[in-house]
């Protein structure tokens, strides 16, 4: 094995997802150096199925950075909001905050395309293995091994980007026994930048505008998905149908795919000269699409703070008892959602429809909602 030369930087970042690389990119345009470490090739990265639902407030972050990919977006002009089989309904809409949109439906690929465009020369380390890492109050040593490659990186600060948490005692896992069936369908009519949330016993359905064609976020107990990811086309049509409701009829739908469903919280988001960001911090449920937006505020609160405070422990500790408004209140709001709408229970159901109506008669509560899905715990 090769032994490269020794390379020294202020923060070493693990993870080179969206996440990771606005840190780095926000972080670089504050005089910092960091590089990325990433167990995957880029290739992998952009062969990502997944479709990301941004706020105006992550396009904003992320236009500073000169990496918002305005030509793959798609606007949510308005949304709508509803629960099958019971009353009450209410929607949001741009024209009442003064935004060109509430927020927009990009694919992952196309968000890490426009990041990765500024990486500098040297700046990622991909299908890295760390084989060893120490942290100690002078800094950290990260040993990786790339191919044949050994390298030894040396910095100050080191932040975990690397995405959802395997077992680790630190982590708090609340299980919600539902599956995210997702995939893209063709809409009968065109959905004229409306996105629809509709609230099933099952769990949440959401229609995301993406192009001509609508993301689909269909939450089903596993059982179900399973059955479902099975159907042929025409058979997945009827059962999406069937789930929404008459007012939208679809074709051609793409491959499914589908993951399970959790709330995991991290208890201690910094120890000594580590920190935790995204979905290695806390991972929400889609419902809502709080939990990309929440680790995009991570990334730029961190480098804000860095900056300020310097690259310190006592800077990340800042920083973790900063975040805890926005992160626990984006998991309090998603949870909350999902529990009280995952249920048929009469009672639950009347509550929920006058819920609804109340968000429709009442622009302030409509307002909280809009602004919590817009700016996250800024918007409060």
């Amino acid at each position: 094995m090769t032994e490269a030369v020794e390379l020294e930087t202020d923060v070493l970042i693990l993870g080179a997802g969206p996440v990771g690389l606005t840190l780095h990119l926000a972080l670089a345009a504050r005089g910092i150096r960091s590089h990325l470490i990433e167990r995957r090739p880029m290739s992998a990265l952009q062969a990502d199925p997944r479709v990301l639902a941004l706020s105006h407030g992550a396009r904003q972050l992320l236009e500073q950075i000169d990496s918002w990919p305005a030509r793959a977006a798609t606007a949510i002009e308005n949304i709508h909001i509803s629960q099958r089989g019971g009353f009450g309904r209410t929607v949001l809409d741009k024209a009442e905050y003064g935004l060109p949109a509430l927020g927009y439906v990009v694919r992952y690929r196309e968000v890490v395309a426009a990041l990765a465009r500024h990486l500098s020369a040297g700046a990622l380390f991909a299908e890295a293995e760390g084989v060893a890492t120490q942290v100690t109050p002078q800094g950290v040593q990260l040993t990786l091994r790339q191919g044949e490659v050994s390298q030894t990186l040396r910095g100050t600060l080191l932040v975990h980007a690397e995405g959802t948490p395997g077992d680790d005692p630190e982590v708090s896992v609340r299980d919600y026994g539902q599956q995210a069936v997702i995939c893209e369908v063709t809409p009968e009519q065109p959905h004229a930048q409306r996105a629809w949330e509709r609230f099933t016993p099952d769990g949440p359905l959401a229609l995301l505008p993406l192009g001509d064609e609508f993301s689909v976020v269909f939450t089903l107990p596993p059982a179900k998905a399973a059955a479902v990811l099975a159907l042929d086309d025409a058979a997945f049509i009827c059962a999406l149908g069937a789930q929404f409701g008459r007012r939208l009829r679809f074709s051609r739908p793409s491959r499914r795919n589908s993951f399970p469903l959790a709330l995991r919280m991290r208890r201690t988001l910094a120890r000594g000269n580590e920190v935790w960001v995204g979905n290695a911090a806390q991972t929400l449920h889609p419902v809502s699409g709080q939990g990309f937006n929440l680790g995009l505020r991570d990334a730029w609160q961190l480098a804000e703070t860095l900056l300020s405070h310097g690259l310190t422990a006592v800077a990340l500790q800042r920083y973790a008892a900063a975040r805890q408004c926005d992160r626990q209140g984006g998991a309090l709001f998603t949870d909350a959602v999902v529990r009280t709408f995952s249920t048929d229970f009469v009672p639950i159901k009347w509550a929920r429809g006058l819920g609804l109506y109340a968000l429709d008669l009442f622009p302030p509560a409509r307002h909280f909602v809009a602004k919590r899905m817009i700016w996250g715990g800024r918007g409060w």
